[in-house]
């Protein structure tokens, strides 16, 4: 059996609108439309995102995928985590927060002084990030005025079909999940003040929502079914690592590397804790034990102070090439020193890092750049090690999948700096996660079809590059 589908991916700086094909020994996906994403200014000074215009565009995206192909089976939703509306009446009661937003920090010292760190991490598993959602929840002024809490892939679900749900997946970075039931923690809900009537019906990946609604489907088109995929996009992103053995480890690249193993049962030790390891909720009930480190917005950050120094564009390509080249000794620092976290000129300050540790500071751009992906290989190396070190498993094999796959350099550094292989692609991991959870849902993959099935046919459509380390 074959089909098409469209998969509503969702970035924190863009989103897009693709088309996925699925059939006997066929996945493609081809692109349907892109655009801009980013947080605004509320009125009250806050940081917020411009939801209105994002499902706007996804409203565009999506009637123009039917115009391309009026044979789409369905609609999958995927984006970024832990950010969420507040709805009542049907209506969105303000745009949403963005995580940047500094409200946060409240948030936790709150949350803390009624849950201990060490007892949250037992009952959600998640690593400590300021911006997770239950912090955001116990600062949040408008709670007692909504009727249900929706993130932002269940938001633009429910704004499509009307379905009130809470992808599971998505719902385990919120903090308030149960990391053994998978279910939500309604006593630790109760102690931060958060309302059980908030939290909607949890649902799998694979469930059918509801078909296109009102004003969706008379601007899109026709009544597209709507069905829940991973709808974290790192969940989708790891449905298509075509994982090679059982040992084998993750890195999903992008503006972050998200570095990790995929494991049946969480892992709440306090050592995991303390290496501040998350238990996040994976596909088909897998857990991603994984941890965050700073990627390639080392190197794009430095793009962008370079071209803007040249007032020309920098060639990526020519870049990395020149970095490879270099030869000696390279500088190395913490890629994940929270003084580069933010935007502003990034060589600067990774100069200012370097020379506070007593290193040699680069003079060339090439080497700058080789400095920079290798410290990017270095924490991914140690992210690895620890990783193998918290589930006493002896990883053999790493893949590397998103745009950071498409960087030869990284590929290689990672290989040498791990001393394992490393198995780069495909690019578009998150888009064909999406594409072939719903591709199930419809039966196109046979009958009982598994995890492993879906990655063999990654694995036959977008075969792997192999870098071994020297």
């Amino acid at each position: 059996m074959s089909g098409v589908v469209a998969a509503v991916d969702l970035g924190a700086t863009s989103g897009r609108v693709m088309l996925g094909y699925v059939g006997d020994g066929m996945l493609r996906l081809e692109p349907v439309s892109r655009f801009p994403n980013g947080p605004v200014a509320g009125p009250d000074g806050s940081l917020r995102w411009d939801f209105t215009a994002l499902y706007r565009h996804v409203l565009d995206g999506l009637r123009e995928a039917l115009r391309k192909e009026p044979g789409i089976a369905s609609v999958g939703i995927d984006s970024w985590a832990v950010d969420y509306g507040l709805v009542a009446a049907e209506e969105l009661l303000a745009e949403p927060f963005h995580y940047r937003d500094d409200r946060t920090a409240f948030g936790v010292e709150r949350v803390h002084s009624i849950v201990p760190a060490d007892e949250l991490y037992r009952r959600n598993g998640l690593q400590f990030l300021p911006f997770n959602t239950l912090y955001q929840y116990v600062t949040e002024r408008a709670l007692d005025d909504a009727e249900i809490a929706l993130l932002i892939p269940d938001l633009v679900a429910y704004l499509l079909s009307g379905a009130r749900v809470a992808e599971r997946t998505n719902a385990s970075t919120t903090g308030l999940v149960d990391v053994r039931t998978g279910e939500w923690d309604l006593d630790l809900a109760e102690k931060l003040g958060v309302p059980a009537s908030l939290l909607p019906p949890l649902v799998d990946p694979g469930a059918e929502l509801g078909t296109l609604r009102g004003a969706a489907r008379e601007r899109v088109g026709a009544a597209l079914p709507v069905v829940a995929v991973g709808s974290h996009d790192t969940a989708s992103a790891v449905v298509a690592v075509p994982l090679s053995t059982p040992n084998a480890a993750y890195i999903s690249c992008g503006t972050w590397g998200l570095v990790g193993v995929e494991l049946d049962d969480p892992v709440v030790t306090d050592a995991a804790r303390e290496a501040n390891f998350t238990n996040e909720g994976g596909v088909d009930g897998r857990v991603r034990f994984l941890h965050n480190v700073t990627g390639l917005w080392l190197l794009s950050e430095s793009v962008r102070t370079w071209e803007a120094e040249d007032g020309a564009p920098i060639d990526l390509s020519d870049l990395l090439d020149a970095a490879a080249s270099v030869e000696g000794t390279v500088a190395l620092f913490d890629a994940n020193d929270a003084r580069l976290s933010a935007p502003g000129d990034m060589p600067a300050r990774i100069a200012g890092v370097l020379e506070e540790a007593g290193s040699a500071v680069p003079t060339t751009r090439a080497e700058f750049t080789r400095t920079i992906v290798e410290s990017i290989a270095a924490a991914f190396a140690d992210a690895v090690a620890t990783a193998q070190r918290l589930t006493d498993r002896r990883i053999d094999v790493i893949h590397i999948v998103g745009g950071g796959s498409l960087n030869r350099l990284l590929c290689q550094a990672t290989a040498d700096r791990t001393a394992l292989p490393v198995l780069a692609g495909p690019v578009e991991a998150t888009a064909l996660g999406n594409v072939l959870v719903q591709a199930r849902a419809h039966g196109w993959l046979g009958e009982n079809a598994t995890l492993e099935t879906m990655r063999e046919r990654v694995a036959a459509a977008c075969p792997p590059e192999r870098f071994d380390p020297r």
